[in-house]
């Protein structure tokens, strides 16, 4: 499962209004290769399933994985800071075994 923070999910809502998509559309998350750490955390929104989607729910917001995603993100939980540290989404994942200085890559 892949939760996210009350920060994300305003967030999150906030780009969806401001973009004009409809209910229809949800939060797709993924991994691909890249990144200084091998792996990157991708984000999208997205309104058709494909097959062998994981979906889950968490505060009302309905967000998909690919199956291959879902196995290096599982248990991840999607936070939003916007404080002077920097501003933007960060991945907890509690399957990187390293991360890169900005958080936008990982490794298991």
């Amino acid at each position: 499962m892949v939760t996210i923070t009350d920060k994300a999910k305003i967030k999150i809502e906030e780009l969806i209004r401001d973009t004009g998509l409809d209910e229809s559309y949800f939060l797709r998350v993924s991994v691909k290769g890249g990144g200084c750490s091998g792996l990157s955390y991708n984000m999208d929104f997205d309104n058709e399933s494909q097959k062998g989607d994981q979906e889950f729910e968490d505060k009302g917001m309905k967000i998909v994985l690919d199956m291959k995603s879902f196995l290096y993100l599982a248990g991840t939980e999607l936070d939003f800071s916007d404080g002077l540290n920097g501003k933007g989404f960060n991945f907890v994942n509690p399957n990187a075994s390293r991360t890169c200085g900005c958080g936008e890559s990982f490794s298991v």
